[in-house]
C-alpha cells in the first residue's frame, strides 16, 4: 500500500483527489492540508510515502518552499508537485529542490495514479507537456 498525503489549498480539490485514490486499494490517504507549514509538520508526523504538493498555498509558505524543507528534513517522503502551472521556473525549481514528479491538474485519474506508483517506485514522473518544457530548457 502506498501512503499518500495531499497538500492543496482548495477543499474541493483535496476531496476529489482523496476520492480518486481511495477507490484503489493500492493507495491510502494518510493526511491532507491546505497550508505549507502544516504540510511540513504532517510530513514529519505521518511520513507518507508520497506527498502531492500544490505550488500556491496561503499563509506565506508556498508549496515549493514547503517541498524543499520536506525533501531536506524527511528524505523518505517523495514529493510530486501537482499544479495547474506549466511555468518553466516552477518546473526548474521543483526538479532542483528534489521533487520526484511534476503533474498538471489537467491530468486524468490514471495519470495521477501512474505518477504516484512511478515516484513511489523510485523513478521520476513528469507530465508529458512538462517533459517537453524540460527538454526545451536543456
Amino acid at each position: 500500500m502506498i501512503r499518500v498525503a495531499i497538500v492543496d489549498d482548495h477543499d474541493l480539490v483535496r476531496a476529489g483527489l482523496r476520492a480518486i485514490l481511495e477507490q484503489d486499494p493500492l493507495f491510502q490517504v494518510v493526511g491532507e492540508t491546505g497550508d505549507g507549514q502544516e504540510a511540513i509538520r504532517m510530513a514529519a508526523a505521518l511520513t507518507p510515502d508520497v506527498m502531492l504538493m500544490d505550488v500556491h498555498l496561503p499563509g506565506g509558505l508556498g508549496g515549493l518552499d514547503a517541498a524543499e524543507t520536506i525533501v531536506k528534513d524527511q528524505p523518505g517522503v517523495k514529493i510530486i508537485v501537482l499544479t495547474q502551472y506549466e511555468n518553466r521556473e516552477y518546473i526548474r525549481r521543483a526538479i532542483r529542490i528534489g521533487a520526484r514528479g511534476y503533474l498538471l491538474k489537467s491530468s486524468v485519474a490514471s495519470q495521477l495514479k501512474e505518477a504516484i506508483r512511478t515516484v513511489h517506485g523510485g523513478q521520476r514522473y513528469l507530465h508529458p507537456s512538462v517533459a517537453d518544457e524540460l527538454v526545451d530548457l536543456v
